[in-house]
């Protein structure tokens, strides 16, 4: 009970103080919620034993009010013996009267009982009502504690994120960006001089077909171009001169 009544009966500034001098209020708070669920077992004990005693004094109480009233009935029975001749007066008198003794023992009993049980039940009303605002107050406890737990993993997830983030330094990311674009470039660069000297370590063969397949194919462009344009007769004057002669 002491450690709830630190934790939740002192003001707001103070309980922020207190908990941040705890090693881990949850714990505590925990061990605190096992405290009060002890507490209530040992109540719930104490009731069931104060509630035993009432029920035993309730019977106590009808038992001796039955005594009383069987004593009473025998002492009227003895008066009615001296009535019909059956006893000595005297002798029935004595007897009444101790009957009638007996009647008042077990009517003190009797209302001795019922004031004990009176009590009892009073004692069970305060009892009763104690346990159930323990409950409550564990209830209450165990409610705020999950509301707890749920706040602090938050809490530890976002300072957690904040503090990554207050680590990043822009300076060395941009840097670090700009090795990675040389290195790119530098590659990129390594890549085209390997096709390079790729396209120079041909040989010597393939050069001389590849310009002879260009050539040819040239020859038959040019020649193409010629007899379109008529100057294949130009170039052949032999012919010509046969086209000219007459038959």
């Amino acid at each position: 009970m002491s450690i709830f009544k630190r934790l939740f009966s002192i003001g707001k500034a103070e309980a922020n103080s207190a908990l941040d001098k705890l090693e881990d209020p949850i714990k505590m708070t925990e061990q605190g919620i096992r405290d009060l669920k002890v507490d209530l077992d040992k109540a719930l004990q104490s009731l069931a034993e104060i509630k035993a005693l009432s029920i035993r004094a309730r019977n106590d109480s009808n038992t001796y009010q039955a005594k009383a009233k069987d004593y009473e009935n025998k002492a009227i029975a003895l008066l009615r013996k001296v009535e019909n001749g059956e006893m000595e007066s005297s002798e029935a008198d004595r007897l009444a009267g101790e009957a009638l003794n007996k009647k008042k023992e077990n009517e003190a009993l009797m209302n001795q009982a019922k004031a004990d049980k009176e009590k009892f039940d009073g004692n069970i009303d305060s009892m009763d009502s104690k346990i159930k605002r323990l409950r409550q107050q564990i209830s209450q406890y165990e409610n705020e504690l999950k509301t707890l737990k749920a706040r602090v993993k938050v809490s530890s997830a976002t300072k957690n994120i904040n503090k990554q983030m207050a680590q990043i330094d822009s300076s060395s990311t941009v840097s670090l960006l700009e090795r990675m674009k040389d290195k790119v470039a530098e590659e990129e660069a390594l890549a085209e001089s390997y096709g390079d000297i790729a396209n120079e370590s041909r040989s010597l063969d393939e050069e001389i077909d590849r310009a002879l397949e260009d050539s040819g194919s040239a020859s038959e462009d040019l020649a193409a171009l010629k007899a379109k344009m008529g100057l294949n007769k130009d170039a052949n004057p032999e012919g010509e001169g046969e086209a000219k002669d007459p038959q």
